[in-house]
């Protein structure tokens, strides 16, 4: 059987560039970049810990858009502009997985963003 990927967009939190917010083949869905851009006004918070709040529920959002939910994400990676934003990052991290032992993998990367971007999170999602 072959299983061809569907492109996931996510209207209000679009890409500069021809492609998808994430796509999904089979039981498997992978993101692009995830960032904190407010999806109803478009904009880019200027406060680094409201992107970080933002870009958590454009996760959220392309999880359901996809057909998973927060239970079904098995990495998340998170790329910061400054390691200031840290915690924020666990604050949502947290919210979103309770339960010590039940915790996707997550690794977080300082990488030079640009346009004004605090963070930029990648997921993949293993739908039960």
């Amino acid at each position: 059987m072959t299983h061809r990927p569907r492109s996931i967009d996510v209207p209000g939190a679009s890409h500069n560039a021809p492609i998808p917010a994430g796509a999904r083949v089979g039981p498997v869905l992978c993101s692009s970049a995830i960032s904190g851009k407010d999806a109803a006004t478009g904009q880019l918070p200027a406060d680094p810990a409201q992107q970080v709040v933002q870009a958590f529920a454009n996760l959220k959002t392309l999880l359901h858009a996809g057909g998973a939910q927060l239970s079904d994400v098995v990495k998340l990676t998170v790329y910061i502009k400054d390691n200031a934003v840290r915690e924020a990052i666990n604050a949502e991290w947290l919210a979103c997985f309770p339960a010590p032992h039940d915790r996707p993998a997550r690794h977080i990367l300082v990488y030079d963003l640009q346009h004004g971007m605090a963070l930029q999170l990648e997921v993949m999602a293993v739908i039960a």
